[in-house]
Order: structure tokens, then sequence, then C-alpha cells
């Protein structure tokens, strides 16, 4: 991944959270890297349960809230509302944001992996990131419970650049396509810790 001015920046993740009192990573943005970019969805029980999924590109973690969460079928199309970026230490993120804090509630790790573009070219990095600023991101997920190539589809630009801009998430058709299927349901476990939400909240090992 090639450096480049850009509109990733973390000021807005670190203005709504204390880390004093919160145990979320401060973090920084991350100098651009070679090799695989990660992804992570965390099931977040908040105000609201919903789910959170991330990309990782040019050193921040993009992330979107996807009230219903990531579906298979690709009849289902999930509303993903845009937040601000998150730094990429939030991946190992699991636990308990306490009560008054931005976002209170527990995460769990639901899934993770590396993702790459559906059409790379030459530099899968810049069809990426020419993929997020047109609106159409088309990428390929290589996780523990989401796999195939999937799209992510701007319907709404919000007042300013990533600010509560509505997407849709689609799951593509191919051979990872489950039609019927309700992945969300099938798995209420972390990929990293195997607890279920309820543990997560208590502190159980």
């Amino acid at each position: 991944m090639t450096d480049r001015p850009d509109h990733a920046s973390l000021g807005e993740y670190r203005r709504k959270r204390d880390f004093h009192k919160s145990p979320e990573p401060a973090g920084k943005k991350q100098r651009g890297r070679r090799g695989a970019l990660r992804f992570v969805v965390q099931k977040h029980q908040a105000s609201h349960l919903h789910f959170d999924f991330r990309l990782e590109l040019d050193g921040v973690m993009k992330s979107w809230a996807i009230p219903k969460g990531p579906s298979l079928d690709p009849a289902v199309k999930r509303l993903a509302i845009e937040v601000e970026d998150h730094p990429i230490g939030y991946n190992t993120f699991e636990g308990t944001i306490p009560e008054g804090e931005y976002g209170a509630g527990t995460v769990m790790i639901w899934d993770r992996g590396t993702y790459t573009a559906l059409d790379a070219g030459d530099d899968p990095v810049a069809v990426l990131r020419r993929g997020y600023e047109s609106g159409t991101l088309e990428f390929t997920l290589h996780g523990e419970r989401l796999r195939g190539a999937f799209a992510l589809v701007r319907t709404r630009r919000g007042p300013r650049r990533g600010a509560r801009s509505q997407w849709l998430l689609i799951k593509l058709r191919d051979d990872d396509a489950r039609p019927g299927s309700d992945v969300v349901a099938e798995h209420d476990t972390s990929v990293v810790s195997g607890r279920d939400m309820e543990a997560i909240t208590s502190g159980e090992s």
C-alpha cells in the first residue's frame, strides 16, 4: 500500500472517547503497508444491537454500522451506515465499554480475516480506494464466517465525507453465496474467545 494525502483520520474517533475510562484502543493512523488487508466484524450491544463492519484502507479501518448484520444471501441487501474511521488496533478489541461512554455496551469479535479487491488490476489498493470514493466498493472476504464476493454500494451521502453516509452491503452471487440462510442467527459466539455476549459482559474467560 502506498501513502497518499486522503481523508482517513482518527480525529473524530478520539474526540468521542475518554481513553482513561474506556478500554478501547486510542490507536493511531498507520503507514501504508504491504500484504493482505484485514477486515473485522464486531457484534455490538450498545443502545441497539448492531454489527460493526470494518475494512482496512489507508492506515485505518473504514467502518459501517449494520443494524441487522451481514448476510450470505444475495437477495438480502443490508443497510450499512458509515461511521468514523477506527484504528487498526480496534481489530482485536473485545470487551465492554462502560456506561456513560460513547458506544457503551458489549463488543464481540464476530468474524475476522483478510480481504482483497474483487478485480484487483495492477494496483489493488488503488482499485479499492477508487471504489470507496466512487461509492461502489467490490471485494472478496476471506473470513471464518464470511467468505466470497461482496459489494458496498453508497445510496446517500452524509453532510460531509464519511459522516453518516448510507450504503448497502450485498453478497454477490458465487460459490460462497447461501440463498435463504441467516449467518447471523447461526453464529452467536466470538471467533476469538468462543464466548457469547453474556459471557463477555460478565467477564468470563
